[in-house]
């Protein structure tokens, strides 16, 4: 069992699959004082590094004064780094087939040298980003369990993995939507027109769903801060759905200042990587997104519900009476 960093930068890690409302929960989490939200700081390295695209204030990320500082801040300057390096680094450490090597008590001399580096330019931005915002907390909206797994290593850390889980019919419809990428920008800052995200079949997102959500239950077991908040509960219960996130991040209560109701009102931040949804500003009413009961054809809402069936069951959906227990935060520390 490892013992938790006492001292390092306090990070909350956003975990679980993606369309499961990881960056609504990481836009209202930022709202909170002392809390500075990072977006999916896994693919700063390509998305805003190498292509450089639009940071979640709007301005490329090359031209946001906030990243600029934290790149002279955390490496004397991003040109200092090689982003092919870098990149063929994380191709070597942080993948999902590489989980269960993460997951062992000891690691070998080669991993442990390429994990020591990977982890080295996490916790500099981390750090960098912390102290240049005040921050006392900041979120990292990933998501990939790969990336968790990696930073459970990290003795300059005190990690915090919030497991953000929806019900699985819903995210497989969301991955057959089509959703425009806003933040690609040119060379003249003109945006990318008729760029989509990625969309997944049935079959993958089932397996991802499972692979996912059990690598981030598996987690919590392994020593990991780990708490679990349901994306329907945070909708319909959005105040104490966010203090117990706040507890969980060790914040104090009482800041929910951003929390009117049904309604949250959000200012720009500085995020990179992302659903569009980080871009979004203003007064935003929180409602359930159940399009899929109408929308989603019922032959691969059966096959979705059933193949996922074992961790639904888990996770508090479809069982009468698990509503309650699952609100509740599943945390699992040592």
């Amino acid at each position: 069992m490892r013992a938790f960093a006492q001292d390092g930068v306090r990070v909350l890690f956003l975990g679980g699959l993606g369309r499961s409302g990881t960056t609504l929960v990481e836009r209202m989490v930022g709202e909170l004082p002392e809390v500075a939200a990072l977006g999916e700081v896994v693919h700063l390295w390509e998305r805003a590094l190498r292509d450089d695209e639009r940071c979640g204030c709007g301005l490329a990320f090359s031209a946001c004064e906030f990243w600029v500082e934290v790149g002279r801040k955390a490496f004397g300057g991003w040109d200092t780094l090689d982003v092919g390096e870098v990149l063929a680094l994380k191709a070597r450490v942080d993948r999902t087939r590489n989980v269960p090597r993460l997951a062992l008590p000891l690691l070998g001399s080669g991993v442990r040298r390429d994990l020591e580096r990977y982890l080295d330019l996490y916790e500099r931005v981390y750090t960098a980003a912390a102290e240049l915002s005040g921050a006392q907390v900041v979120v990292d909206s990933s998501k990939h369990a790969s990336l968790a797994y990696c930073l459970r290593w990290s003795r300059r850390l005190d990690l915090r993995v919030l497991h953000v889980v929806r019900d699985s019919p819903a995210v497989a419809y969301s991955w057959t939507r089509e959703v425009q990428r806003p933040e690609a920008v040119g060379a003249a800052g003109e945006g990318s027109l008729g760029e989509l995200m990625p969309q997944y079949g049935t079959l993958r997102v089932v397996a991802r769903w499972n692979v996912d959500n059990a690598l981030f239950d598996l987690l919590g077991l392994l020593g990991t801060r780990v708490s679990l908040l349901r994306y329907e509960d945070l909708v319909t219960g959005p105040r104490a759905s966010l203090a117990r996130v706040a507890a969980f991040a060790g914040l104090p209560p009482g800041q929910l200042t951003a929390l009117h109701g049904d309604r949250v009102v959000l200012h720009a931040g500085h995020t990179v990587a992302g659903n569009p949804m980080r871009f979004t500003s203003g007064e935003l009413v929180l409602r359930c997104d159940d399009a899929w009961r109408d929308r989603y054809p019922a032959a691969r809402r059966r096959a979705v519900t059933v193949l996922t069936l074992p961790l639904r069951l888990r996770f508090g959906y479809g069982r009468p009476g698990r509503a309650a227990a699952a609100s509740r935060p599943a945390q699992r520390a040592a």
